[in-house]
């Protein structure tokens, strides 16, 4: 994979969280949505935790799908108590060859292992501890910040954040800087959106795609191996692009496989290849989802349905939702048989429903709701079997 770096749209958010851009939010926390596999936590990484870095920032970053088997909580906990070590290093060091658990750290004593939990310190204590042994604003960084609210723990967790935000910042000062990413912004906009939310009140911010500079840069890589290409239609390769949902992993593989010597482009131009493997790739994930669709039984198509065309304000259980259950299926839905359906869905493998702590319900796959609107657009909604 090539490496293809954004230091201005970084060191753009970083002035943001650290308040010195007018009219953001960003200081009370900064949430990013992105489709899947489009370079968020590569951003996140390569790009955004450097430029932090080069502020004087210390900067703590937790994937929570680095082991969903595990409660959020825990790894926000265990992310935060490895940079509280890595920044105490010595007395720590000496803390763990003793064998003691715990140490104090400007007044407060820390157990690095109960950290967030009931009878240890709070995730805001740590995150304060963190902050004035650095002696630097700290940045936490969330991937997939969503899965946390797939447990009473990742709620927990959430609303401790908020209280660490509240308790650390002042006007004109940032000491806590919140990043929370995810690839379904219907499942994001459950931190923010509801009166019980951790968040209320922030808003959702679209992660600007790779565009037309990522194309220029591979275009430009392209002529520097390939002279005998130029001139290269960029143009075409800028639509394939865009034709893989803005993919960077999926597009350079169809571009590899265009530009290997063992290639047999039938006198085609590899744009034009790579432009027919786009397609292809966009007619296989849709023929996936409709085979997907299909296989259900009729109860789970039309709760999947509504799910899909009600996004964030689904309501699995109210009458309209009943209703709708009914006309789609012919026959008499009570709730209990949604009820049924939803936990069916959410079984399968991979499931298809996501469900929250508090028993909000979710698209697993937030590609789905593409596919569906392009169906419902073009007029071929719902899928018909052959």
């Amino acid at each position: 994979m090539i490496s293809f770096r954004r230091p201005g749209l970084a060191d753009e958010l970083v002035r943001a969280l650290g308040g010195q851009t007018a009219f953001t939010d960003a200081p009370n926390g900064l949430f990013l949505a992105a489709p899947r596999r489009t370079g968020k936590s590569t951003f996140l990484q390569n790009d955004l935790t450097p430029a932090l870095e080069r502020a004087g920032v210390v900067v703590v970053y937790v994937d929570l799908w680095a082991d969903q088997r595990r409660d959020p909580a825990d790894l926000i906990a265990e992310a935060v108590a490895a940079s509280l070590a890595a920044h105490e290093g010595s007395v720590m060091k000496k803390v763990r060859k003793t064998g003691i658990k715990s140490v104090t750290l400007r007044g407060l004593t820390i157990d690095v292992d109960r950290i967030g939990k009931p009878d240890g310190a709070t995730l805001a204590a740590a995150l304060r501890a963190l902050h004035e042994t650095a002696k630097k604003p700290v940045a936490l960084i969330v991937d997939e910040a969503q899965q946390a609210l797939a447990s009473e723990g990742g709620e927990a967790a959430m609303a401790a954040l908020k209280s660490a935000r509240d308790q650390m910042n002042q006007p004109g000062k940032v000491s806590l800087m919140l990043v929370m990413s995810g690839s379904d912004r219907d499942k994001l906009l459950r931190l923010v959106n509801a009166n019980a939310a951790p968040f209320y009140g922030s808003a959702i911010t679209r992660m600007p795609p790779l565009g037309p500079d990522f194309i220029d840069h591979v275009a430009g890589l392209i002529a520097r191996q390939r002279p005998d290409l130029v001139p290269i239609d960029v143009p075409l390769l800028a639509l394939a692009f865009e034709a893989f949902g803005h993919r960077p992993q999926f597009f350079m593989e169809a571009l590899g496989q265009a530009l290997s010597p063992l290639a047999d482009l039938d006198g085609k131009r590899f744009e034009q290849t790579v432009m027919n493997a786009a397609a292809g790739r966009q007619r296989d994930d849709e023929a996936r989802m409709e085979s997907e669709f299909l296989a259900l039984r009729p109860i789970e198509r039309a709760v999947l349905w509504r799910m899909l065309g009600q996004g964030s304000q689904f309501r699995p259980y109210d009458a309209d939702a009943i209703r709708f259950y009914g006309k789609q299926t012919g026959e008499k839905v009570t709730p209990q048989m949604a009820q049924y359906a939803l936990e069916s869905l959410r079984d399968r493998s991979p499931p298809i429903v996501w469900k929250s702590a508090r028993g909000e319900y979710a698209v697993d796959d937030a590609a789905m709701h593409r596919w569906f609107a392009d169906r419902v657009k073009e007029k071929r909604w719902p899928p018909v079997a052959s």
